[in-house]
This record gives C-alpha cells, structure tokens and sequence, in this order.
C-alpha cells in the first residue's frame, strides 16, 4: 500500500505540540511500516537527517494555501492509496481513504483565547476533518467527547490513540550542568517552572496571582518559605502575551518572575530536571506533553483538573480547578513545604509516563491505517 503523510509541520525549528506529535509518530511509523510504501509530503525541504532513508520525500513548495491548493493538486494527479494528515486538515481534494488526527477542541470553550480569524478557521477546519476524514484519531478521551458532542462524528469513527512521549529525557543530576543552565536564564536559585506559549489559555495569570498570594502572604511561615523562590514562565510568545508582562509589573513581581522566552530542547531536560516543581495550569490541553515531560525528569507537578491533563497525569500530579486560584496558591504552598510529597510524586510520575510511547503510539496508528486500506470503496 501508498501511504501519504503530510509531513508539513514536522519541519518546524520550534515545535509546539503538534508538530511532535507529527515528527515522532512518523518517524516511528516509517520504523514500522516497511511493508508498504511511503511517501511524506512537504512544503519547504525538511532539514537533512530529519527522518530516516526509509521513504519518498516529495518536498512541493508553494506561496500560499499550500494544503489546500498544491497537495490537493498532488492527491489529484498523483494520489497515495491512503492519506494520513497527523497535524493539520485534510486537503480539499484527498482520497477516500483518508485519516486525520484531531488534537483538541479548546476554541469552542475558551474562544477568547483566539483571534476572531482563528477561531473561525478551527471551527471550519475541525468539522470538515471530522466529516471528510474515514477514521479521525484523537489524542484523548476529552477529545473524543467533544469531536461527538460538537460535530456529531459517529464514536465508531473516533479512535482514541495516546500520542508517546520523548524516551531520550530523563532526570540531569549533574550539578555542573544544572548550575549552567541556571546561569543562561539568570535563575538566581530554587525556582518553580512553567514550560509553553505565553496566550490566555494557558492561564498563567491566574498562577501570577497564586504565586504573589503565597509570597506576599500575611503568614511568615509562608513568606519564608516562598522568598528564595523564582517562578520561570519558559516559552514563546503568543497572542496577547504583552498581558502577562503587565501583569507581572501590576503584582510587584518584576524580580521574582523571569520570562526567558523559547527554550531550546539541548536545555530542557536541565531546566526540567533543576525545578523544584512544574506547575501547569492550563485551561484546555487535548494531550498536554509537557506533564510528562516533568515527570520524565523527575520533577513533581502541580496542573489543571481540566480536559485531558486527568488521563496525562494520573495520580501522580497534583490536581487542581484552574478558575481557582485560591486552590492553585494551596497546592503551591503544599508542594513546597513537603519534601515527602514531591518525592511521593516523583515516584508515581516515573510510573505514569510508562504509559506513553510513541512505538506503541505508531503501532495502533499503522494497524487503523491499514484497516482503512482494506475498506472497499
């Protein structure tokens, strides 16, 4: 069998979710599937040593509208027996046999978090995959249960597979390498970390004011325990970030809370693994890859008891509702008085991201691709 995959946004230089979902999956899944023929599709050429030499690499430039102009034009004139789209929408014109994942539907409950031109392509792009595709991937029980409640898929055309995790991270002991990364980012000390864009969804004003709740607190033993703490909000801007720098200014936070920006995946695991605790609480995640990327390296996590961040984390987070921040500002100060406790959750996050692979990801992927090459037109 000819699979196509539009591989377009497994080229990015800084990956967001979606496109290491779309990066480890097929490179795994090019891994696996030796069987058939494969043939990934890209919009500008992928950088050398990307993906292994195991198949066509058909690189297709174009100005604008490139999935739904060019590849629609390739799948005209030259389709695979089946399409699979890990990261975007299918293209107007596409085989019958064809296979999308959906990662979330966050826009239909927080649509403030998105540009009106955003909001309205999602919804239009969500629905037209989930109508067109032959079987639609989901991420997560949470995103099956919207995909059915907004759209009306049929549930025997959503299979929920788990997306793996990065195997190669895994706790920095070195002290020398700690201290160095602390020095890049001008950590003075013990700090607590949040990794992600800096956009309304992430709901990182209400962790400013959990934060200043507990340093400013009228409790000295509270105010002790806080004032050598840094809180490190670690990612690229997104839309209405200048918020969050307002707010910081407005708490009185200016230099308790650092803003390093996009953080390279060379300094990740170090600035993971030298956190006292990753908090992230998020108001909608279709997966939530950076839950388990704490856990893999060994720092204990505080996040939202909201979408799928249930089914990423386990028991092995602390869980808390992400509108209140009174709850949130507990957790913190619970996390940081209890060493036990963040041993207790380092433990059960080593167990829980067990459960995430991205071989076995691809395997549940290649055999669903290979149900639908059966499927008779």
């Amino acid at each position: 069998m000819l699979i196509g995959i539009d591989a377009s946004r497994a080229t990015a230089a800084r990956r967001t979710g979606t496109e290491t979902y779309s990066l480890h999956l097929i490179r795994e899944l090019l891994d696996l599937g030796q069987d058939h023929h494969v043939r990934l599709y890209f919009n500008r050429p992928p950088s050398p040593g990307l993906f292994p030499d195991k198949a066509e690499q058909r690189v297709i430039p174009f100005p604008r509208l490139w999935t739904h102009l060019r590849l629609s034009w390739e799948m005209l004139t030259r389709p695979p027996d089946l399409l699979f789209v890990p990261a975007h929408v299918l293209p107007l014109i596409h085989p019958r046999r064809s296979v999308v994942t959906v990662h979330d539907l966050g826009y239909h409950y927080y649509p403030e978090t998105h540009t009106l031109s955003q909001n309205l392509y999602l919804r239009w792009s969500t629905r037209y995959n989930a109508r067109a595709a032959a079987r639609v991937l989901a991420d997560s029980e949470a995103t099956r249960r919207d995909l059915i409640h907004y759209y009306g898929t049929p549930p025997d055309r959503i299979v929920v597979v788990y997306p793996g995790r990065d195997e190669a991270l895994a706790p920095v002991t070195d002290p020398t390498l700690l201290a160095a990364v602390r020095a890049r980012y001008g950590i003075p000390g013990p700090y607590l970390l949040y990794v992600g864009t800096l956009h309304p969804r992430k709901n990182l004003g209400v962790l400013l004011h959990a934060f200043a709740a507990n340093l400013f607190s009228p409790s000295a033993g509270l105010r002790s325990l806080f004032s050598p703490l840094s809180l490190v909000l670690a990612g690229q801007k997104g839309w209405r970030s200048a918020e969050i720098f307002d707010q910081v200014r407005r708490l009185g936070l200016e230099d308790r809370v650092l803003l390093p920006g996009y953080v390279p995946d060379a300094d990740l695991p170090a600035l993971l693994s030298g956190a006292l605790a990753f908090v992230f609480p998020s108001l909608y995640e279709g997966f939530g890859f950076p839950v388990l990327e704490a856990m893999a390296c060994g720092t204990p996590v505080i996040c939202s008891d909201a979408s799928s961040l249930p089914e990423v984390a386990g028991d092995a987070a602390l869980r808390v509702n992400p509108r209140q921040g009174a709850e949130l500002a507990g957790a913190l100060a619970r996390l940081v008085a209890d060493e036990g406790l963040r041993r207790e959750l380092v433990e059960r996050g080593f167990r829980q991201v067990q459960r995430f692979s991205w071989r076995r990801c691809a395997e549940q992927v290649l055999t669903i691709l290979e149900e639908v090459g059966r499927e008779q037109g």
